[in-house]
């Protein structure tokens, strides 16, 4: 019991109570040549910039990251891991990279759990230091799909890191609320006079810049084995962590196949495990054995069967979430037809089910980034990154302007030894969810967000406001949402209509109303009769304050 509440209270943290809200719209930017839609103008920028010299997706995609790993410091990068799905318009083929990689060798989960001193701080400090695979994925990306000279993807990160830019709101709130846990020399970088940062200062992160630098001469390399790998080594030894340089030259970026249903007349493509993806696509399968348009987008009885849907959606991450190498779970059922309509036919379309979850209740991470970006080729990548937690474990490396990420606070302790808890060697789990819709044999979508646990719940409603309600991709990543959040509440967008609440409300549902659920962003794509993308749309969620830029102009 003691393990659920402290899931319940991770999970209650994610959202921010209001009062009732209007529906925010999203602004849909074109263009012919190119998409990119990302969590900050300027990391959007230097995509569009990447396209516009010729670029790849995949090229633009690594400036995207790292310069987010600049102007959103406390949400992904160098330190970092994540999940990528791309489309190849060569092979026609999509593909999931995975930068998660493996747990350092020397962990020791019982260090997380009592009786052990300090079991508490090891779930937030240095012990929870998982292996950073970012960079090794820029790279891996580039290598198979890139174009461009791979320094040059690096100049708009460290000309912004090391010139400065201004602090936006959101990273000056992130800054204040961390600010007690900096250590020292990072409330060099990110306050001035003694206090944080505000919003509209210049932030000037010279050591990232020199570090990013190196990276843009040597490769990934300089993390994973070279001098910044050593400088992580030697923090961790010194704040005892198990993290060492030994697991960041074993890290590799892996290519798995994606996995995918049948979703109406598309295909709906996503990470296969060891990501926890999984369990987007059962609901998405549950909810195919009704007629959506019948039930009315977020009516009360089309919210409701969401809701049921979505807590075995819960259940069956819980159950089978697992290292592939270990315990693969068994997508051939719960990706099937047959399981969906047995789950339905047991479903309560008319009442709330108390949720029975299995005996461990696992977490993600809130403090993520996600963005989107396509090439006049028609080639797509679509990636979630993250430190875990705001600014990760809160331990700068020092001289490298690089943060740690807090990926084992994540896991799931006890009872010791279940599938989520912190294995030594296996494949890290991640909850991310980056999707590529697919129609005729050609991508029309691509989207993701972050945002914990309900990453997997916020997914399946924006497929289904494209697919199955046609709207375009700032309607679909606008509409109101609703999440599920254990033991038994769920979670309500304040812009959903009072009637609506009190709908839910009166078939049994536990409402907290939030002020909104995940940042998402999303592309579109059509194509001519000629088998060419013809037009671009993107669309960055109005909950954020990231946005959309289109290369080219209408035809």
């Amino acid at each position: 019991m003691r393990e659920v509440a402290r899931r319940f209270a991770l999970a209650a943290s994610l959202f921010v109570a209001v009062a009732p809200a209007a529906a925010q719209r999203a602004t849909v930017a074109t263009g012919t040549s190119g998409i990119v839609s990302a969590a900050h103008p300027l990391a959007a920028d230097a995509g569009i910039a990447v396209l516009r010299a010729g670029g790849t997706a995949f090229d633009a995609a690594v400036a995207i990251a790292a310069t987010l790993n600049v102007v959103e410091p406390n949400m992904s990068g160098i330190g970092g891991y994540g999940t990528i799905l791309v489309y190849d318009a060569r092979e026609r083929r999509v593909h999931f990279l995975n930068p998660s990689g493996r747990i350092p060798r020397a962990v020791d989960s019982d260090a997380f759990r009592p009786p052990a001193p300090e079991w508490r701080e090891n779930r937030r400090g240095a012990k929870a230091v998982s292996t950073p695979g970012n960079a090794n994925a820029w790279e891996t990306l580039w290598r198979r799909w890139g174009v461009r000279p791979w320094p040059t993807l690096f100049e708009t990160a460290v000309r912004l890191a090391e010139r400065g830019f201004p602090v936006s709101p959101a990273l000056a709130d992130a800054i204040t609320s961390a600010w007690d846990d900096f250590p020292d020399d990072a409330r060099r970088v990110y306050g001035r006079d003694g206090a944080p940062l505000a919003a509209g200062d210049s932030l000037v992160q010279r050591d990232l810049g020199h570090t990013l630098r190196r990276i843009a001469a040597d490769g990934a390399a300089v993390v994973h084995g070279g001098s910044v790998g050593a400088a992580i080594d030697s923090v961790m030894r010194v704040k005892d962590g198990f993290l060492r340089i030994s697991d960041l030259r074993e890290n590799r970026a892996e290519w798995w196949d994606p996995i995918s249903i049948r979703y109406r007349d598309h295909e709906i493509y996503t990470a296969a495990p060891p990501a926890n993806a999984f369990d987007a696509l059962v609901r998405l399968g549950l909810m195919s054995r009704f007629n959506a348009r019948s039930l009315g987008h977020n009516s009360v009885r089309y919210l409701h069967r969401f809701a049921e849907a979505t807590k075995h959606g819960f259940f069956v991450r819980l159950r089978w979430a697992g290292d592939p190498e270990v315990a693969q779970p068994p997508l051939d059922s719960l990706l099937s037809p047959g399981y969906w309509a047995a789950q339905v036919a047991a479903m309560d379309t008319a009442r709330a089910t108390p949720f029975a979850p299995p005996e461990w209740l696992p977490s993600e991470a809130s403090h993520t980034t996600h963005f989107v970006v396509a090439d006049r080729f028609g080639n797509i990548v679509s990636a979630t990154q993250t430190l875990g937690n705001s600014f990760g474990a809160r331990i700068l490396v020092p001289r490298t302007g690089v943060w740690l990420n807090n990926s084992l606070a994540y896991s799931t302790f006890e009872p010791k030894g279940n599938p989520m808890d912190a294995h030594a060697g296996r494949r890290k789990l991640s909850g991310d969810v980056p999707v590529i819709i697919m129609k005729d044999g050609r991508p029309v979508a691509a989207l993701g967000t972050p945002g914990g646990h309900t990453i997997g719940q916020t997914v399946p409603q924006m497929v289904m406001n494209l697919v199955d309600f046609g709207m375009d991709i700032g309607a679909a990543l606008a509409a109101p949402r609703i999440s599920f959040i254990e033991p038994n509440t769920l979670a309500v967008e304040a812009a959903l209509p009072d009637s609506v609440r009190a709908g839910l409300a009166a078939r049994g549902h536990a409402l907290r109303v939030v002020n909104a659920l995940g940042n998402a962003h999303g592309l579109s794509i059509t194509w001519d009769a000629m088998g060419r993308p013809a037009v671009f749309s993107g669309a960055a969620d109005p909950r954020g304050e990231g946005v959309a830029r289109g290369l080219g102009g209408a035809r």
